[in-house]
């Protein structure tokens, strides 16, 4: 049975004390929707509407998916028949979902989803879950092998607060039977408002059956109100990344202090190390290791490389090399094969072809290195003048003497070497040696000889 969805997300979300709406807090890099959102279309549900408030609204843009303002936070009766206002008539599932609920699996949806049967007579299946006690969740009155009703926390007896099977909150319907109902929800409460939860009720009354389709764990179905529990379901989410890489062939020395974030590509035999972060469109190969202490975003890494209390950001390294520790390579940098890039070095828009080192105390910015070059300690480049940033070259089998500065734009040629402290500020030959400050060529010519 074909089915779409709506998403109800327009709740003021005051426990979080944010100024940003709830569903917007991120869990694992996503915001909490992203997740809700990810697992309808994983469970082939790719026509969503998200019921949003006035200030949510115009912020969901990025999501691409349909939205209706609830501009009165009516209850959850009167959101849902809002969305349904707004859609024309369909004749298939609805699957109705909370936007603060991130750790939702497709499974869930497509349990639900499937345990709706119009022609024998089941208009309505929801998710249910047994909760530790006490819990403020609705309890689940069973009748035979169906729902009978659902009794809210603050409304039941004795013996209803005892029970341990609760409502979760998800809910597949037949979209015809939900028209019909949602029309006849009143607000004749404390509250005022026109709960979704009546349907169960008037659809039984109708002779329609309501199914339970539990779930194996109920930390699955919770929701996220506080900053504690965003954290929790944070942990869970990213506890489920780690075990689906280390499943792949990946090993995670402690899942606990690794940080992962979705669509990743790692690949078998990479190790990651404690206290890493790993985020963005990141791409790792096979039989790299990375940290201890370590965070890539946006990075591609190649094969058998090692990285090291150190920060790669929007770069690519090639294979077998080493960087590390407490370096940092950013800016769309590009390392070849073979690189070694040691500790308190920084690179910035640096192209370092195979072989380069790069081992102690180095700043290289807007710079281009040759193929061997070895830059010594205390190097760096002055790549800005003041209005714009300039690039150095660095031929191939340089040797950049300790305490250097390449005050670009300057071009240091193949094979020409730096005497230490030296200050190069115009072009060196090839095969030519300069130092001083500023540097000048103290090679031997000809005639000396």
């Amino acid at each position: 049975m074909s089915a779409r969805a709506i998403v109800l997300a327009a709740g003021k979300g005051t426990r979080m004390k944010s100024a940003l709406p709830k569903v917007l807090h991120a869990l694992c890099g996503r915001p909490m929707l992203w997740w809700v959102l990810e697992a309808l279309r994983s469970a082939g549900v790719d026509d969503v509407v998200v019921v949003a408030s006035p200030e949510l609204d115009p912020q969901l843009a990025p999501f691409g998916v349909r939205t209706v303002v609830q501009q009165e936070q009516l209850g959850t009766g009167h959101a849902v028949k809002i969305a349904l206002d707004a859609l024309a008539p369909y004749n298939g599932c609805l699957i109705v979902a909370y936007g603060d609920m991130p750790l939702v699996d497709a499974t869930i949806f497509e349990d639900v989803q499937a345990a709706v049967d119009p022609d024998a007579g089941t208009a309505l299946a929801l998710v249910t879950a047994v909760m530790p006690l006490p819990s403020a969740f609705g309890r689940i009155v069973r009748a035979h092998d169906g729902v009978a009703r659902i009794v809210e926390a603050k409304d039941c007896t004795p013996d209803q607060l005892a029970l341990e099977e609760m409502n979760a909150g998800i809910y597949a319907y037949d979209e015809r039977a939900l028209r019909a109902a949602i029309a006849r929800v009143g607000n004749d409460n404390a509250q005022g408002e026109y709960y979704l939860t009546d349907t169960v009720e008037l659809l039984i009354a109708a002779g329609r059956r309501v199914a339970p389709v539990p779930v194996a764990d109920y930390r699955s179905v919770l929701g996220v109100n506080d900053r504690v529990e965003l954290a929790s379901a944070g942990a869970i989410l990213n506890r489920r990344l780690c075990e689906t890489h280390m499943r792949a062939g990946v090993t995670i020395t402690d899942p606990a202090t690794t940080y992962l974030e979705p669509g990743l590509v790692i690949a078998p035999d990479v190790t990651i190390r404690p206290n890493t972060v790993v985020c963005g469109a990141t791409r790792i190969g096979e039989g790299t290791s990375i940290g201890p202490n370590s965070r890539l975003t946006d990075a591609t890494i190649g094969a058998r490389c090692d990285i090291r209390e150190s920060v790669v950001t929007s770069s690519e390294v090639a294979n077998d090399v080493k960087i590390g520790p407490f370096a940092h390579v950013r800016g769309g940098s590009r390392l070849g094969d073979d690189v070694r890039i040691g500790n308190f070095v920084e690179l910035k828009n640096a192209h370092l072809a195979e072989g380069v080192k790069a081992n102690h105390l180095t700043y290289l910015g807007d710079a281009t290195v040759g193929a061997r070059s070895n830059i010594g300690a205390g190097t760096i480049t002055a790549n800005f003048d003041g209005v714009r940033k300039n690039r150095t070259a660095v031929g191939a089998d340089v040797k950049v003497g300790s305490n250097s500065v390449l005050v670009a734009p300057v071009t240091v040629g193949d094979g020409a070497v730096t005497g230490a402290g030296a200050v190069v500020n115009r072009d060196v030959p090839a095969g030519d040696k300069v130092a001083g400050v500023p540097a000048r060529s103290i090679a031997k010519k000809p005639a000396d000889t």
